[in-house]
């Protein structure tokens, strides 16, 4: 692997993290009302990216290029996931407000309920493991950045590619969750998960569909 060829694929990887997909989304969906779970999403989509990219190290992506119906499965399952947090996002929202209507009107504001950790950082690991285009990506770009394919240079790639996306990721979550501290506004941040919520569930509906 060539110094160049790195700074090439080091320069490719920062330009495509900052395009915002699926597991951004989820990111800023966990980073609402605590950092903590943002990172702890971001963190295991991370995981789930290095897992693809031992997958693609090891040769088995190339039968899932080659399946038609394994592709279509994943991303059924993976648009169906993302699909089930967005409504869960949206029936815990609907929940939150229930509470607070039913409690004296001089009452304090509550802060939002935050995600436990754990359940932020299994989020970002499925999410990223049932998106097949992760796997499809590292199969037709990697090589491309490999003055000789082998496992190890594969995987290396494939961390510095996880490694960038993670930091992308934190980043989005430190500045959401900075946001809407400074704000301090119920109304904003009430708008700001039925927003995220919506975008979840809308990516996966189109996930789902586009497997079609």
């Amino acid at each position: 692997m060539t110094p160049s060829l790195l700074l090439s694929f080091v320069g490719l990887c920062i330009l495509l993290s900052l395009t915002p997909g699926p597991d951004t989304f989820l990111v800023l969906r966990y980073s609402i009302a605590d950092a903590r779970p943002g990172i702890a999403a971001a963190m295991g989509s991370a995981l789930g990216g290095m897992v693809w990219a031992v997958v693609v190290a090891a040769g088995v992506a190339a039968l899932l290029e080659q399946s038609a119906t394994a592709y279509r499965l994943l991303k059924v399952v993976g648009g169906i996931y993302l699909l089930y947090l967005g409504i869960r996002a949206l029936i815990d929202l609907r929940k939150q407000r229930r509470a607070a209507a039913a409690e004296p009107a001089d009452t304090p504001a509550r802060p939002a309920a935050a995600a436990s950790v754990r359940s932020a950082f299994a989020a970002g690991v499925i999410s990223c493991l049932f998106n097949p285009k992760v796997g499809l990506f590292y199969l037709a770009v990697l090589p491309q950045f490999l003055s000789e394919v082998s496992f190890a240079n594969t995987l290396a790639l494939g961390a510095i590619e996880s490694a960038i996306a993670a930091i992308e990721m934190v980043l989005v979550a430190l500045l959401a969750s900075r946001a809407v501290a400074l704000l301090r506004r119920p109304v904003i941040r009430e708008r700001l998960e039925q927003a995220s919520a919506g975008i979840l569930a809308t990516l996966g509906i189109g996930t789902a569909a586009s497997a079609a």
